[in-house]
């Protein structure tokens, strides 16, 4: 608010001048940005590009060529050169090279292709912002993970199987292998926006949380643990569900080694990228009875080849990478996009920023 008083006993000249100052000052504060070049590649469909259009109309939109799914990155095109703004699934390589970006936003929760030093070091030491789309699909993934865990603990997979195959009314079987979420303990391995969401929805079942991170920080309700102290809880976790990225720390992370600390009879979830699973170790822990259970939303490769054995090991349940996906994914991307924009254009704080 603008206090008048403090010039009403100046001369009326002065008071002019005064006022013109602050008036003057308050414009350029509402002043609108100038247009802004942005750069886009994301896998929209037409209403969701009228709807970027419409919301960008006093900018310069590149729509660039989409890939055939959400995490196709583009190959390269030299208009992002020009771009002070990107959002998509950009070439990394584009992305160093160009001298006007200012801000990349990625259309998914994860980084791994930007992940590295010397990327980082190349947008922080010329003030360029990154941030991704975690808010968009923190929900779906984490709803995903929760269908998986009572899935098993339900016997959900076992029971259709045996409709499809058998048809025997295994009833006593399937009561005595159910358990309840109440009594089981659950360790998530990664916890970042999606792991915190999962650990929001265990709450009313009333279990036993640990979250292992890199950074540990305290959440309620869950007891967090660094990645050094993971050995120590494995043997007491009944689920251990893996949302780690990909970078050279995650590599194959759930290796034999990893894999033989489990108890007995314990389920494996990952939902985070392929990579960070040493599959043929999965294979064999699953195959040797000391996992109960795999649920995969991720593999390596994928898509994952039809004669891959992953397919036909006994009590691994596959899922084609689609934990993020939802109807409306592509008008959530945009608004999620969108919202950051306005806060861009008035220098507020960005959604899901990471550098």
């Amino acid at each position: 608010m603008v206090h008048y008083a403090p010039y009403l006993a100046l001369p009326k000249h002065l008071i002019n001048i005064r006022i013109t100052e602050i008036i003057n000052k308050f414009d350029k504060k509402i002043k609108p940005m100038d247009p802004l070049v942005i750069w886009t590649n994301v896998y929209l469909n037409p209403s969701e590009v009228a709807l970027l259009q419409s919301e960008t109309k006093h900018h310069q939109l590149i729509l660039a060529d989409a890939g055939p799914h959400v995490l196709a990155q583009n190959s390269g095109d030299p208009r992002l050169s020009s771009a002070d703004v990107v959002f998509g699934q950009p070439n990394p390589e584009d992305l160093l090279t160009s001298h006007a970006l200012r801000w990349t936003h990625v259309s998914s929760a994860g980084y791994t292709r930007y992940d590295s030093p010397s990327f980082w070091q190349h947008f922080c030491s010329r003030g360029i912002i990154f941030t991704n789309s975690s808010a968009v699909f923190s929900e779906p993934c984490a709803e995903h993970a929760l269908a998986a865990l009572l899935a098993h603990t339900r016997q959900l997979y076992p029971s259709y199987l045996d409709q499809l195959q058998r048809r025997e009314w295994q009833q006593n079987a399937i009561r005595a292998a159910s358990s309840l979420l109440s009594e089981q303990t659950i360790v998530i391995v990664g916890f970042g926006t999606i792991g915190q969401r999962l650990a929001e929805f265990l709450k009313p079942f009333g279990s036993a949380t640990f979250a292992c991170r890199r950074r540990p920080e305290p959440y309620p309700g869950v007891k967090v643990l660094s990645l050094d102290e993971l050995p120590n809880v494995l043997p007491v976790a009944d689920h251990v569900l893996n949302f780690l990225p990909e970078n050279t720390g995650t590599i194959r992370f759930f290796d034999q080694a990893r894999f033989s600390r489990f108890k007995r009879g314990a389920c494996y979830y990952s939902l985070g990228r392929g990579t960070t699973t040493d599959q043929p170790a999965l294979i064999e822990a699953l195959t040797s009875s000391r996992l109960a259970a795999a649920y995969l939303d991720v593999t390596e490769p994928e898509p994952l080849p039809p004669d891959h054995p992953l397919w036909s090991t006994t009590n691994c349940y596959i899922t084609p990478h689609s934990s993020g996906g939802h109807y409306n994914e592509a008008l959530r991307l945009t608004k999620h996009f969108l919202n950051n924009l306005r806060r861009f254009e008035n220098g507020e704080p960005l959604i899901n920023r990471i550098v």
